[in-house]
């Protein structure tokens, strides 16, 4: 479990510089440097990123403290909340993906892929 923590804890990250990424691609890096008073919005795929990451932000809570109870918990189910981290951290690359060439519904279902997991995750605590 200790494992899929760190690899959604990654991906946390890998997202949290996406945006500035792709906005230094558009905008260059002197505007980036500079003291970001006055930046411009950087664009469609700036902002699809900006809106996965805020989701990510949301749902980042709920998975880091399932996933710490499951290892502090005794008699918690491990396989089956591994699994359900496996389905997240899966699930939100998928969505991120999904959402920045904006294919609506099939980015929901990785939404909803990456919600089960955490699902899976509390079942195995109880």
């Amino acid at each position: 479990m200790l494992l899929w923590i760190i690899v959604g804890l990654a991906m946390y990250l890998a997202m949290i510089y996406l945006p500035a990424l792709l906005f230094i691609r558009t905008e260059g890096v002197t505007t980036h440097a500079g003291s970001r008073d006055d930046l411009p919005d950087g664009g469609k795929y700036v902002g699809r990123a900006r809106r996965a990451l805020a989701n990510t932000q949301e749902n980042m809570p709920i998975f880091l403290t399932l996933g710490v109870l499951a290892l502090v918990v005794d008699g918690a189910d491990m396989a089956r909340a591994i699994f359900g981290a496996q389905l997240f951290v899966f699930g939100r690359i998928a969505y991120t993906s999904l959402y920045l060439i904006s294919i609506p519904w099939t980015r929901s279902a990785a939404y909803g892929v990456g919600l089960v997991g955490c699902v899976l995750m509390a079942l195995a605590l109880i």
